[in-house]
């Protein structure tokens, strides 16, 4: 036996073509007058609908701005740390001062100001908070 000459165990039965005269009798299966024995009646469900329409709706594909960086501020940091510190992502969650340290990354802002000698590591800073933290004497370690 060759694949050529495998056949299904049941034949494939044709379906039916309802509506259109024939062997079906005079309202071949739509019963008798009305909207839905009519030709064109072709009501679709609501929810596919609903899902046709959703490309048209405001904001479609447009990604969440809720992806900016965990924002902490100097003065923040100096009520917070010790002199000689180091700042990174790990310390400032153990500090409750950022929720969670997730890819969006944190920066330092430069509201307050920034009077102990402390190390940074792992973070992004505004340009006024690098200058803040080069004039306190503090290092930013990349």
């Amino acid at each position: 036996m060759q694949i050529h000459q495998l056949e299904p165990k049941q034949k494939v039965k044709p379906r039916k073509r309802v509506g259109r005269g024939g062997r079906k009798g005079t309202y071949s299966g739509r019963g008798m007058k009305g909207q839905k024995s009519r030709s064109g009646n072709n009501k679709q469900p609501l929810i596919r609908e609903l899902i046709k329409k959703y490309p048209k709706l405001r904001g479609y594909r447009i990604k969440s701005k809720d992806k900016k960086s965990q924002e902490v501020n100097l003065g923040l940091i100096n009520n917070n740390f010790e002199v000689g510190a180091s700042v990174t992502p790990r310390t400032l969650l153990a500090k409750d001062l950022i929720g969670t340290i997730e890819k969006k990354g944190i920066k330092i802002l430069s509201q307050g100001s920034l009077t102990k000698k402390l190390s940074f590591k792992g973070l992004t800073f505004s340009k006024k908070a690098e200058e803040k933290i080069k004039q306190s004497g503090s290092k930013i370690i990349e």
